[in-house]
């Protein structure tokens, strides 16, 4: 009897430490990030990443804007809501700069962003040290509830 007190104590602890969203769905990056970022975002245990875009609660991405929007449309259809047109042209970014963005699937809110400077190629050495500090930067900001 009481292990399953203490099991149970236990999964209440944890679902009391969730901080943010579980499941990612990572948008195809620039010099294949995207494949880097997987690795480390499971391989830390920071986000469930998911082939399927329809079970994400957040989109993982390089780059906002009207491709974007559109993208989100194409793969999540059904979810697009008219908005101002004022609103469309707010973020646009045609070269990806080294600012990764989090965005809420559902509402399309950017739920975080995290700036790393560039990796100098596209080795694949670079590319697993930027991936690994984006992943580090989201880990530390869900651990500290933010």
């Amino acid at each position: 009897m009481k292990r399953f007190l203490i099991a149970g104590l236990f999964a209440t602890l944890a679902f009391a430490q969730y901080t943010g969203p579980k499941t990612v769905y990572i948008l195809p990056m620039s010099a294949g990030l995207d494949q880097y970022l997987a690795q480390w975002l499971t391989k830390d245990h920071v986000m469930q990443v998911v082939s399927n875009p329809k079970t994400a609660e957040v989109v993982m991405t390089d780059r906002l804007g009207e491709a974007f929007e559109q993208k989100l449309n194409d793969i999540l259809p059904g979810e697009t809501k008219k908005t101002d047109e004022t609103a469309h042209n707010t973020f646009r970014t045609s070269k990806p700069r080294g600012t990764i963005f989090l965005v809420d699937a559902k509402s399309r809110v950017v739920l975080w962003s995290d700036y790393q400077k560039p990796p100098r190629s596209s080795s694949d050495h670079d590319m697993n040290v930027a991936a690994e500090k984006i992943a580090k930067a989201l880990s530390g900001q869900r651990a500290s509830g933010k």
